[in-house]
């Protein structure tokens, strides 16, 4: 039994074929590169119809190579936090709000949850721009016609499947869910000033969906497979790189970045201690993901790439390579903003101590040691709560692309062993394990065991590092 993997991403769109244990099948990939329009106000949005066509172009490619021929089971990773107003017959009425988007505010007037700490203990959220409880009401005042709404992945699927339910994963991401009873939270919704009906149906544990007839003949290899419930791509890559139990740390840099730790939870049981700066979603119906999230990540490089006229191959590799860590131009990387529980705007990135002799490398290097900073000081939070320090797992193709970046991550996370997962795929690697119901083999099958060993972090980072010039991304 062979299964595709999709990747619903900012940056892209991604269909891959993996065998029975996971592991990517050679040259089982389709990708697709997203247009996300991104402006000074502060939105970060993507056309949905596009979207969905940029997918059924990857699966075309796909079915057309042959690659879906024994395909048993789908299984998707997507971004959390997208939401998109629809009409009566499921049509969006506008873009779909990204992760990156910081315009909605809450409606004036409206005093917010009665107790916020009890909030964000129940639903591992905040009443935040980047959840639903202030999204949707903004939404509706600057959208007519407004019968339901949906994240993005539900409206992909909704598309092509007999049913798309919102899975736990996908509805803990939009700050409405209560994780423990694994339904949505009354004075979140409330807060939300969601009606009846407006909502996505809540997946149950075993749910499995299928095509609709008429993709089912587009791509009749795909005819008989089944559809899991989509995961969040945070906690898909923490299972795809292994890290599925308190003693190790994912910390993934794609288009955006993450410090992520899985405990298992099951539904219904008591959640453990949150501290008050992190948050909480669902990896599935058995384990939660507790983290920090960043608006910037390889996306630093991609800016700097476009702006600063950066040397390229060889003679950045050369550059990076003369800079240490720990003297880098200040920098503060919030370039897009923050993300919960912080309050800053798009445009709140920093530079500080330039001079005369600054170039183009120096300014990238202090965004990107910017970065690992802000990654050590959540990840000594997020360690407050499993008494012992973690090991810790770097991810995601911005760090895969840059050894740099590595050893400068190294350094601001000593003294932890840090090492790095080299699989660029490790989000749909997870989901994929996710699905076959074999997190608890994450370890073995995803994470360790093809771990690579970084520089120490007092390895001097001129003596045979480099970093690639085709840096980031993979979300």
């Amino acid at each position: 039994m062979n299964i595709l993997a999709l990747d619903l991403g900012t940056s892209s769109v991604r269909g891959l074929v993996l065998d029975a244990d996971a592991d990517p099948l050679p040259g089982a990939l389709a990708r697709r590169k997203v247009h996300l329009t991104v402006a000074e106000d502060g939105a970060g949005t993507l056309d949905a119809a596009a979207y969905l066509a940029g997918l059924t172009e990857c699966l075309d490619e796909l079915a057309a190579a042959g690659h879906l021929r024994d395909v048993r089971l789908v299984a998707t990773c997507a971004q959390w936090h997208s939401v998109v107003p629809l009409d009566r017959a499921g049509d969006p009425l506008g873009p779909v709000l990204t992760w990156l988007d910081t315009r909605p505010t809450a409606p004036d007037g409206l005093r917010g949850p009665a107790d916020p700490a009890d909030l964000h203990g129940r639903t591992g959220a905040w009443w935040h721009r980047c959840y639903w409880s202030v999204r949707l009401p903004w939404l509706r005042d600057r959208t007519a016609g407004v019968a339901r709404f949906a994240g993005l992945v539900e409206y992909v699927l909704g598309q092509l499947l007999d049913s798309a339910p919102m899975s736990v994963s996908m509805a803990s991401g939009t700050g409405l869910l209560d994780l423990r009873r694994l339904d949505w939270d009354a004075e979140a919704v409330a807060l939300a000033g969601a009606r009846p009906g407006e909502l996505p149906e809540l997946a149950p544990m075993d749910w499995r969906g299928r095509l609709r007839t008429g993709f089912a003949r587009r791509w009749p290899q795909l005819a008989g497979a089944e559809w899991t419930a989509p995961v969040g791509d945070g906690a898909a890559s923490n299972v795809g790189s292994g890290c599925v139990d308190p003693r190790r740390a994912a910390v993934t840099v794609g288009t955006s970045a993450a410090v992520r730790l899985v405990q298992r939870v099951p539904a219904g049981t008591a959640l453990p201690p949150l501290p008050g700066t992190l948050w909480r979603y669902r990896v599935d119906h058995e384990y939660v993901v507790t983290g920090a999230a960043y608006s910037s990540g390889g996306n630093l490089f991609a800016w700097a790439n476009r702006t600063l006229r950066l040397p390229e191959g060889s003679e950045l590799d050369a550059a990076l390579d003369r800079l240490a860590p720990d003297g880098v131009l200040g920098a503060n990387p919030r370039l897009g903003g923050d993300r919960p529980p912080g309050s800053a705007p798009a445009g709140s990135g920093e530079l500080r101590g330039l001079s005369f002799s600054t170039g183009p490398v120096d300014i990238l290097a202090g965004l990107m040691a910017g970065l690992c900073r802000m990654v050590a000081d959540d990840l000594a939070v997020l360690e407050s709560g499993v008494d012992a320090p973690v090991e810790v797992v770097l991810g995601g193709g911005a760090v895969t692309a840059s050894a740099w970046w590595r050893t400068a991550f190294a350094a601001a996370l000593a003294p932890r062993r840090v090492r790095h997962r080299a699989e660029r795929e490790i989000g749909a690697t997870g989901a994929a394990l996710v699905a076959l119901g074999r997190v608890p083999e994450a370890e073995r099958l995803g994470g360790t065991g093809r771990t690579e060993e970084d520089p120490s972090p007092t390895s001097a980072v001129g003596s045979g590092t480099s970093a690639r010039s085709d840096a980031p991304s993979t979300r």
